[in-house]
This record gives structure tokens, sequence and C-alpha cells, in this order.
């Protein structure tokens, strides 16, 4: 499965999540059996060529995420201590992270 995280700049799996209105890029992790099996950056999400993206991760729940769910992607929030890509999925592993809308 796919997910989207709008970062501040590549730095791996240390790179910060940001707001979508700030993001300078977009990490786009393949997750598969509870691991991360690659990690993509893009400079603009219209560059993803993925035909199907399951999750995007906001950094907060006052973003505008509609757009995501019109596209089919479950939207989830970050929780406080939750800032890098590494932190991010390792929460998303166990489940750690809020569905929008359901705060």
């Amino acid at each position: 499965m796919l997910i989207l995280i709008p970062v501040e700049k590549d730095n791996g799996i240390n790179s910060t999540i940001v707001p979508e209105s700030s993001a300078k890029k977009w990490a786009l992790v393949d997750f598969e059996r509870g691991e991360m099996n690659s990690l993509t950056f893009y400079d603009k999400r219209e560059s993803i060529e993925a035909d199907w993206i399951d999750f995007v991760i906001l950094e907060n729940r006052y973003e505008n995420y509609m757009d995501f769910m019109q596209e089919g992607m479950m939207v989830l929030v970050r929780r406080e201590g939750q800032d890098s890509i590494e932190l991010l999925i390792e929460a998303f592993k166990f489940k750690e992270l809020d569905e929008a809308g359901i705060m």
C-alpha cells in the first residue's frame, strides 16, 4: 500500500511532516507486510504516477482533507510527537494515528 506525507524537505526517514500548504516535497512510502519497502520524494503531488494511493498522513486536523478523500484516500492525522517519517510509519504500523473527521 502507498502512504503520502507532505514534508519540509528530503531528509530520508528523518524528513519532517508539515502542513500541506507548506510542503516543499511529498514523500511516498511503499508499506507492505508491516515494513516500509521504499521511500520516494516528489517536488509536486501532481508528479506522482501511482495509480492508487491508499493513505495520506496530514500534520493537523484543520487541513483541507476533502480533496484526498474524494481521490479515495483514507486521511490520517499525526499525534503530538510524531514528526518524522520514521515515527509516522511506526505509528501507522501500530494504528496510533487519528482519522480525520473523527477527532
